[in-house]
């Protein structure tokens, strides 16, 4: 259930008389409350996700040796769909495995389609079926097995409901917190009379209209005048106080909300809250325990699916490359660039990992060694010699 759908099931009660408009605010705050804090940390962790797996480059390999022109390259690294980039496509399959755990893709013809919902039935001898796929609001008249689909299933049990459970909790905190700063900064007071006036006049209206609007906008107002008439008094009872209550206290709940949804995901927090102390050991982790993972994900059931047995003895399969993430300065690293031509790696190869272009000279694909080199059973020999 959305919160477009709570929120409109409050109202069919409204209609039917079960509740009250004040209690129904109240339901109302208290459900946005609840919801805001879990779905800007989901996103903002779905995002940093996606848009890492944005930065990562789909190799594609045919007989051993890798394809940059072939179609299989350009469906993922360019185009999957018709109606999609690359980009949107990750951003949105991410999004989905996330929220629900699982994803499905649908390979059709030669493009490939996100479903939006269907249903599974699952075999234990027999390959699983996914009935009713709808994409965009289309829905397929047939039934897809297996083997015909790329289906992507995050975790063995569903995480990120336990990490909604949790939040919850932090939610209705976060909005016990809110209130308590309201009231820290609002004015109250009494209001006296002598009497209420008599039903269905015209003193009846003008008083409701001062009860229910005109001190409402002036407790509001940064400078108004409440005009009284007589035998009505107002009596404020407290005055604003700024030390009991805290933004800082908010923002500790929600960074709180964050870092559980960071830890389902295996995002180090601190990414997201955008601290600065330690980021290159964070960035470290994340690629280790959060992105990497993701890819493999990603990558062994397009294996399975589009290549085969058949196709990944031949040498066709395809690699998802994570060394893009993370950004390359050449002048920060090119000691190492240069360590690494020593090493055998040839100029075009190190050039692809800074994200550079590749040269067409036969020269960029030859490997160097350094003559300081040399096998360890040669060591020595010149100076026996």
């Amino acid at each position: 259930m959305t919160i477009l759908d709570y929120i409109s099931g409050l109202f069919a009660k409204k209609q039917k008389n079960v509740i009250s408009w004040s209690e129904l605010n109240v339901q109302i705050a208290d459900t946005i409350n609840e919801v805001w804090a879990r779905e800007l940390a989901f996103w903002s962790a779905v995002t940093l996700q996606s848009s890492a797996l944005t930065q990562c480059e789909f190799r594609t390999y045919e007989g051993g040796k890798e394809r940059t022109t072939g179609p299989e390259y350009y469906l993922w690294n360019v185009e999957p769909n018709r109606n999609q980039n690359r980009q949107e496509f990750l951003r949105e399959l991410v999004a989905k495995l996330y929220r629900h755990n699982e994803a499905l893709v649908i390979e059709w013809g030669d493009e490939l389609l996100i479903a939006d919902s269907y249903e599974r039935v699952p075999y234990a001898l027999y390959e699983d079926v996914f009935k009713s796929v709808t994409v965009k609001g289309f829905t397929f008249s047939r039934d897809f097995v297996q083997s015909e689909v790329l289906y992507f299933k995050l975790n063995s049990a569903d995480v990120m409901s336990v990490v909604d459970s949790a939040n919850a909790a932090y939610s209705r905190l976060l909005g016990y917190a809110i209130n308590a700063y309201q009231k820290s900064r609002g004015t109250k007071g009494i209001f006296k009379y002598d009497a209420l006036p008599q039903k269905g006049t015209e003193q009846e209206a003008r008083f409701n209209e001062l009860i229910n609007k005109r001190i409402g906008e002036w407790l509001k107002s940064d400078a108004a005048a409440l005009p009284l008439g007589k035998g009505q008094e107002w009596q404020e009872l407290q005055h604003k106080t700024y030390t009991n209550e805290s933004t800082r206290d908010i923002r500790a709940l929600v960074d709180d909300v964050l870092d559980f949804t960071c830890r389902a995901m295996g995002i180090p927090p601190a990414l997201v809250r955008g601290d600065v102390a330690g980021i290159d050991d964070a960035i470290k982790l994340w690629l280790t325990v959060g992105i990497e993972p993701l890819a493999s994900l990603l990558e062994a059931e397009i294996n399975r699916k589009r290549y085969k047995y058949s196709g990944f003895r031949n040498g066709n399969r395809l690699e998802i490359y994570t060394g893009n993430i993370k950004h390359h300065d050449i002048l920060d690293t090119a000691a190492s660039i240069d360590k690494l031509i020593a090493c055998g790696w040839s100029p075009n190869e190190v050039r692809r990992v800074c994200g550079e272009p590749t040269i067409n000279e036969e020269w960029a694909n030859r490997h160097y060694v350094t003559k300081n080199y040399a096998p360890t059973d040669e060591q020595g020999k010149e100076g026996n010699e």
